[in-house]
């Protein structure tokens, strides 16, 4: 198995509460993780610690080597950082914005050459976003910004992506098409770890669910072993409606559940 990430015993404390508590993982070359669990459960905050934007205990790797041993712009090329929120601090066209993916494959006041002109076409087409190319970001809707900075990171072609609820303010045409795109880019070779809040989503596109609660690991494998009634119950005080179609399992919330242990335990 070629690892790119790997986490080994995780820890966030923030303003004395620990907000993540001992969680480890990787994934592996050509794996979509999904990381899920309630509001509250440590998702985002340990993705940050991932790529090294949140203070942490514990040792992350990638490709074999420690997180912190490889240079800036190592870092850059191998690991490509979604966060939420769809922000641009400058009035640029769509365009630009994308070529700002390219930087670090850019040596110091070096122009973009064929290759990274390819990369950043390939990235408008793989988001849909080749009509809107020449717009002003700031002129977009919130899902269209959305497509835009899931763009960015895919024209850095890293072979790493972590990506922050990349669906939260899509319509389900181009969720659907995010959540396709992500998996064509995990089949090709690369790894993706993403939050997701869509639990059919997770289940239908990715290879394995990671399921937070408290700060903490509760369950890891596939959707059918991890959305389980129990788990369902414990995490997300819900219970739901479950089946297939296509060979593709699907989960939908039905009812809220008034504590965790009114739920049977089972499936």
């Amino acid at each position: 198995m070629n690892l790119l990430l790997e986490a080994d015993r995780i820890r966030v404390t923030l303003d004395e509460r620990m907000v993540v508590d001992g969680v480890s993982l990787h994934v592996a070359a050509g794996q979509l993780l999904a990381l899920i669990g309630p509001n509250g459960a440590g998702k985002t905050t340990l993705l940050a610690a991932l790529a090294g934007l949140r203070p942490h205990q514990g040792t992350v790797r990638l490709l074999g080597r420690p997180r912190d041993a490889l240079s800036g712009r190592e870092r850059a090329r191998t690991l490509a950082y979604l966060p939420q929120g769809h922000l641009a601090h400058w009035p640029l066209t769509v365009r630009r914005l994308v070529e700002l993916g390219r930087l670090p494959h850019l040596a110091p006041w070096r122009a973009p050459v064929a290759a990274d002109r390819l990369a950043v076409t390939e990235a408008l087409q793989r988001a849909d976003l080749v009509d809107l190319a020449e717009r002003p970001f700031d002129t977009l809707s919130g899902g269209e910004r959305a497509r835009v900075m899931l763009a960015r990171v895919l024209a850095v072609e890293a072979p790493l992506v972590l990506a922050d609820e990349p669906v939260a303010a899509l319509d389900p045409y181009h969720q659907l098409r995010v959540m396709e795109l992500l998996r064509d880019y995990a089949d090709g070779g690369a790894a993706l770890i993403v939050v997701l809040h869509d639990l059919s989503l997770a289940a239908r596109f990715c290879d394995e669910l990671l399921l937070l609660h408290e700060g903490r690991l509760l369950a890891r494998g596939p959707a059918e072993q991890v959305l389980s009634t129990a788990h369902l119950a414990e995490a997300y005080r819900v219970t739901a409606l479950r089946g297939a179609h296509e060979g593709q399992h699907y989960v939908l919330p039905w009812r809220r559940l008034a504590r965790a242990t009114e739920a049977a335990d089972g499936a």
